[in-house]
């Protein structure tokens, strides 16, 4: 989510010089003269769109500070993903669907209050309550018991709490779920499941203009459009506690001002590189640049509750508009290899025994502008008479997205069939999408939470789920998808969640373009710097050089 000069596709060939690929992984880098405990990192940021509750912060500028300044259940290991106890002591059930989570004793908030089964059980049935408006319920919270009660699909909230949530006592509570989910206890270290202080019950006002949670860091100030500062904090419990002084988060709408800044040493980390930078980053940075494979993928939605784009004809369009795409040209030329074709809606990191398939699309993800001509023909012709693709602005956007319209425009045989469509910042672009103004297509992405094929595809494509941005419905889908859910084990689970993604090469809700590599660059004064297998800096690792 992270603009860049625009490159043009001419008619039947590129009209753009390929650069060299200046792309392979550095490794991080290392001190070479010792490092200062109390050395603070400046990194890139961009504002969040919603005020820092977990509950409420589904993107990934607000999800990074949620994940320094929170610990939950579990924590994913940062090089391998694999979910570790954190808070949580032990995750135990006999069933499946019945769990007993113990907490670790001594854990507490910055504010220095304990960490209780009530932080947990409290934040959880908050988030869930309907009249708090939450971004971050569906699919996280719909699986407990109770759930229906306090966020009915329609109608008021006939409960406050969900009554598959029971305290214990200070360090113990139980979950039960509505049916089988073998792999639930993998779910629980996303930010949706955090711990709430009960400051936050008192005074909410005042806990979001200064949050207080139980991780690594705490936030010493954040002036919205500017930045952040986040300092260590000394009552951590976790096993990831900073080797660092603090972290300033910059607030850049830029990114090729943050790259200056970074190349003047004015910014310690870069991980909202632009395009630009990628085709000189190894030599600008003389190799402090990092280039690996994460989990998230990019994607074209399209708006399902515009009755235009919902109609037998249309899906022959979205099939049509998919072939008209040429994947691996765009991701060589403007990306410059930092992306790779998708050919399904998971990601490579998850590996096929995760679910990942090189297969799975087909012919529908594969460019063929002849065929792509004749299904949009056939279908109709673009719904309204132009498709655009909308995008934030203040993103490295503007120049993929031209060459996916000129590659369509291409095939086509029309230089107006697609044209981009910017939106001022990152903030704006999406309450467009949740306020369902959008009128044709919108780029999506989808940086996963869990490592686990569910999160790819039930959070987006299940009936009203939070991130469901097209707000596509398909019952067969659901029920494929709580199938999979109650499956015994992960291997079964994997294969039904694979037969459900079938349902999405048939029904395009959106369009698969491509992997995202995760990509930062430093300074030369930071050393042991890191991506997470979410992309995200490892920021508690990062050391300032003395």
């Amino acid at each position: 989510m992270r603009g860049a000069t625009q490159a043009k596709f001419a008619a039947g060939a590129i009209a753009i010089a390929l650069a060299a690929t200046a792309c392979s992984s550095s490794s991080s880098s290392s001190s070479g003269s010792g490092s200062n405990a109390n050395g603070v990192v400046t990194a890139w940021w961009g504002d969040p769109q919603n005020p820092l509750i977990p509950t409420d912060t589904n993107e990934v500028n607000g999800g990074a500070v949620l994940n320094m300044i929170f610990d939950g259940l579990q924590h994913y290991n940062p090089k391998t993903g694999v979910a570790e106890l954190a808070n949580a002591q032990s995750i135990t059930t006999t069933d499946q669907q019945h769990f007993t989570i113990t907490l670790k004793p001594g854990w507490k908030f910055s504010d220095g209050t304990p960490v209780t089964a009530h932080s947990y059980v409290d934040a959880w049935n908050w988030g869930a309550y309907l009249p708090h408006a939450q971004n971050n319920t569906d699919p996280f919270f719909t699986s407990i018991q109770g759930y229906d009660a306090v966020h009915p699909a329609s109608g008021s909230a006939t409960a406050q709490t969900m009554s598959g949530l029971k305290v214990v006592n200070d360090t113990t509570f139980t979950v039960a779920l509505t049916q089988k989910f073998s792999l639930w206890p993998d779910t629980l270290g996303y930010s949706a499941f955090y711990p709430l202080p009960q400051s936050f019950f008192t005074n909410q006002a005042a806990w979001e203009a200064h949050p207080v949670g139980n991780g690594p860091y705490v936030i010493k100030s954040w002036t919205k459009g500017t930045g952040m500062q986040l300092t260590p904090n000394s009552t951590y419990s976790g096993n990831y506690k900073p080797k660092n002084g603090g972290i300033n988060l910059k607030v850049y709408t830029d990114p090729n001002a943050a790259y200056a800044d970074l190349q003047a040493g004015n910014l310690d980390i870069d991980n909202g590189l632009s395009n630009t930078a990628l085709k000189t980053v190894q030599s600008d940075l003389n190799g402090r640049y990092l280039n690996q494979p994460a989990g998230i993928n990019q994607t074209v939605a399209f708006p399902l509750y515009d009755p235009a784009w919902n109609t037998a004809g249309a899906k022959l369009v979205r099939e049509g508009i998919s072939m008209a795409i040429d994947r691996p040209t765009i991701t060589k030329v403007i990306f410059q290899s930092t992306r790779t074709p998708a050919t399904d809606w998971t990601s490579p990191v998850l590996g096929a025994e995760g679910g990942y398939s090189s297969t799975l699309c087909g012919d529908v993800c594969t460019y063929n502008p002849t065929k792509a001509k004749q299904l949009i023909q056939q279908g109709g012709g673009i719904p309204h008479g132009q498709m655009t693709i909308s995008y934030n602005a203040d993103g490295p956007h503007k120049e993929w997205v031209d060459a996916v319209c000129n590659s369509i425009n291409n095939a086509l045989g029309n230089t107006n069939a697609c044209v981009g469509k910017p939106v001022g910042t990152f903030a704006d672009f999406r309450n467009q999408i949740q306020n369902k103004q959008m009128t044709s297509a919108f780029r999506t992405g989808w940086q996963m939470d869990y490592p686990l094929i569910q999160d790819f595809l039930q959070p987006i494509f299940y009936t009203n789920a939070a991130s469901n941005d097209s707000h596509y419905s398909n019952p067969q889908f659901d029920s494929m998808v709580n199938q999979a859910n109650a499956a015994s084990s992960k291997s079964a689970a994997v294969s039904d969640f694979q037969n459900a993604e079938k349902l999405l090469v048939t029904d395009l809700p959106s369009i698969p373009l491509w992997y995202q590599n995760g990509t930062v660059g430093w300074s030369s004064k930071v050393s042991n710097v890191s991506l997470d297998v979410f992309s995200v800096p490892v920021y508690t690792d990062i050391t300032v050089n003395k």
